[in-house]
């Protein structure tokens, strides 16, 4: 029985694999698109993308179109090629502003961008790119059935942007530029009022002001000391058992020490 079942299956299998390259060999378009849709439905997307991609300028303006461009643009997408789903699903909504399928196309246009997004610590072009694209999904299409979703990869993707700015604004005092590293962290917790990074970059500003103060000449030094106090205050205003504690208040006692010698 099961003899007979992998030559039933190694049958079809070299039945499918001559009648994908007849369509391939074949001048007759209406053959490549039967093949090509029969191909697409089994999940077979490569193959079913090459023949869409043969057969697409020939079937521009005519009714069967449509659903040609749409299963074409859904391949890509099903078979994990998101800068090229992108731009076909894009190019199907601008064609066929009327379709059944235009709502469904402009949310997976936009999502095959979120696709192409990259980890926070490399260049996040795509990211900035995909949370326009959601956006305007989500402008345009207040009452979707993909509303949710879009809003949690926008969430998502802006989570990761987040993540982004706060370690470039730390790298300043992981280098030791600190005049920039307070800074950008200022600008940071401005720009990301709820971020949860808050606690660290308020940290970091301290240890930056502090790391300034305690290396100025002296003339400098009791200002940018003050400045490292004020720093301390907002990092204990904002979380008074922070679990950077005990490095803030050893920094805190060496402030108090330092500020002494000009009160004399």
């Amino acid at each position: 029985m099961r003899k007979i079942i992998s030559i039933i299956i190694l049958v079809l299998f070299v039945t499918s694999c001559n009648e994908y390259q007849k369509a391939l060999k074949t001048e007759d378009v209406a053959v490549k698109l039967e093949t090509a849709t029969k191909l697409y439905e089994k999940g077979k997307y490569f193959k079913a993308i090459t023949l869409f991609e043969q057969i697409a300028p020939a079937y521009k303006g005519k009714p069967q179109a449509e659903k040609l461009f749409y299963m074409h643009s859904m391949a890509y997408y099903k078979n994990k090629q998101y800068g090229l789903s992108a731009y076909h699903f894009e190019s199907f909504v601008s064609s066929y502003p009327k379709s059944e399928k235009l709502e469904e196309s402009a949310f997976l246009a936009a999502k095959s961008y979120s696709m192409q997004s990259t980890v926070y610590s490399l260049d996040q072009t795509d990211t900035d790119k995909a949370v326009d694209k959601l956006q305007l999904f989500i402008d345009s299409y207040p009452n979707s059935p993909y509303f949710a979703e879009a809003n949690t990869i926008v969430k998502e993707l802006k989570t990761k942007l987040e993540r982004k700015a706060y370690e470039n604004a730390k790298l300043y005092n992981s280098i030791s530029d600190y005049k920039a590293a307070i800074v950008a962290l200022d600008n940071f917790v401005s720009d990301f009022p709820g971020t949860p990074y808050k606690e660290d970059a308020l940290y970091y500003k301290l240890d930056s002001a502090y790391q300034l103060a305690i290396n100025s000449v002296v003339d400098k030094m009791e200002a940018r000391l003050n400045t490292a106090k004020l720093s301390y205050g907002s990092l204990i205003k904002f979380k008074a058992d922070t679990k950077y504690k005990k490095q803030a208040d050893e920094m805190m006692a060496r402030i108090e020490q330092d500020l002494k010698q000009f009160t004399k």
